[in-house]
């Protein structure tokens, strides 16, 4: 290329043309990192301080210190070993209780037991631990917080329980091994579910933080998965009526459907055929079309700061957000009778696992998942004599027919039994002991035959 004509210099120009794939493709990366805000590690969630009952320090220390490390790295990148300090104890945790399962709704479930051992070794030499402390935590995420860049906003987190392993200071002697701190606690069944949808989370854990004599803390923190199973039901049956023509459709699903696995759908309609004295006019089934959508609602609180921004503190934004999480469409499958007005079909559903769908909540904090299923039938109108009803003429009206019915998605109760019906009767449920004896002993007392005085039949030995 010359650099120069009529006698003007050329230059390159200093940007670059983008074309339309790089332009998607930095899309895409942008949508993907606002994805990955969706399931952050709970570590990097400083604890809000509303709604709170209390407010642990070691989240304003933990943020003063990696306020310090990140302002120490330009001066030591690559710092020794020997000044990374060591925790005093190592902490662990070995959990004796099956997987949660909560059985039943919010409003009939008993709940849940989780027990364990809290394990602590000292790491060097005798340790003596001031205070030892477990939370169960509910933290609650947003992807579509009021501020973007607060973390108050995307997260709160709640203490739901709280367990004080130490009365007083207790010496942990390295010659002694790993020690072990048992609990336990019943987790009230009205909880909701773990949930990671599209634009809100609902997570649970155990968080440990335990202080030395001298000021370390050592933390521990361990996710608990918490599910919910409704019990079957009868399958339910619905009808369904489309004006102005005289179609019926009576449409059986069963009670409550699972993320894994196919369920059978049966559907019949009534009203296809409209005999006259010479002709008839019917209506014949093209194509059946079938979707599982999945909506979600979300509301984001404000934290105290941005309050201002959605009129004033307890008030937050609401989020809707649908997908598509299963579909299929079918052009055979069923059977028509011309002569009794009527078709029958019936064919399985199922919902795309690689959706990752999520069961039905409803949680106080704002979060609600639902299931639906829309169903599609496309029909065409024939006409046919009546001598002749094989001699079909399409008289080019169509329809479409729509409509949805409510799922219910759930986990899979295994036996379904809960908890409080395997535990073995406690102190209270044992009935009420017989009567005392006399004088609160027992005796003897010979009986001749005078003293019965006939009361007892006469025996006899018979050989």
């Amino acid at each position: 290329m010359p650099t120069r004509l009529f006698g003007l210099e050329l230059k390159r120009p200093s940007h670059q043309l983008e074309y339309p794939s790089a332009i998607a493709s930095r899309k895409n990366s942008s949508t993907t990192a606002v994805v990955e805000l969706k399931n952050p590690t709970m570590e990097h969630f400083k604890r809000p301080n509303i709604g709170l009952g209390k407010k642990h320090a070691s989240h304003e220390k933990r943020d003063k210190q990696s306020k310090e490390r990140s302002q120490s790295k330009h001066k030591d990148a690559a710092p020794t070993p020997a000044k990374a300090m060591m925790k005093p104890v190592k902490l662990g945790m070995i959990m004796e209780s099956p997987p949660i399962l909560f059985l039943g709704g919010p409003q009939e479930a008993t709940g849940a037991i989780i027990s364990g051992r809290l394990q602590v070794s000292p790491s060097a030499g005798d340790v003596v631990m001031n205070t030892i402390v477990m939370y169960l935590e509910c933290t609650t995420t947003t992807a579509r917080p009021v501020e973007a860049r607060c973390r108050e906003c995307m997260s709160t987190v709640t203490d739901l329980y709280e367990w004080n392993f130490l009365s007083k200071p207790k010496t942990f002697k390295a010659t002694e091994g790993t020690q072990e701190l048992p609990f336990s606690h019943l987790i009230p069944g009205h909880l909701p579910a773990v949930t990671h949808g599209q634009i809100g989370t609902i997570d649970y854990s155990l968080h440990v933080r335990a202080k030395s004599s001298d000021g370390q803390e050592t933390e521990l923190r361990r996710e608990l998965v918490i599910q919910r199973a409704l019990r079957p039901g009868n399958d339910k049956n619905s009808v369904r009526i489309f004006p102005p023509t005289d179609l019926t459709l009576h449409v059986t699903l069963p009670s409550i459907i699972h993320p894994i696995g196919e369920f059978p759908i049966t559907c019949r309609m009534t009203g296809v055929t409209n005999k006259r004295n010479d002709t008839q006019t019917r209506w014949r089934l093209i194509k059946l079309t079938w979707r599982i959508e999945e909506k979600e609602i979300m509301v984001s609180p404000a934290c105290a700061k941005h309050a201002a921004k959605v009129g004033g503190e307890g008030k937050g934004v609401q989020h809707t957000h649908d997908r598509e999480i299963g579909t299929d469409e079918l052009k055979v499958g069923w059977k028509t009778d011309f002569s009794d007005g009527q078709i029958d079909g019936e064919f399985m559903a199922a919902i795309n696992s690689a959706a990752k769908p999520q069961c039905e909540v409803d949680a106080p904090n704002g979060l609600k998942i639902s299931h639906i299923l829309v169903i599609e039938l496309v029909i065409a109108e024939e006409w046919a004599p009546n001598k002749k009803p094989d001699q079909a003429t399409p008289t080019g009206a169509a329809r479409v027919l729509r409509t949805q019915f409510i799922l219910h998605v759930t986990e899979r109760a295994g036996m379904g039994i809960s908890w409080d019906d395997e535990m073995p009767p406690t102190y209270e449920d044992v009935p009420a002991s017989p009567p005392h004896y006399q004088a609160d002993h027992t005796y003897l007392r010979e009986c001749s035959g005078e003293d019965i005085r006939g009361d007892m039949e006469q025996l006899t030995l018979e050989h």
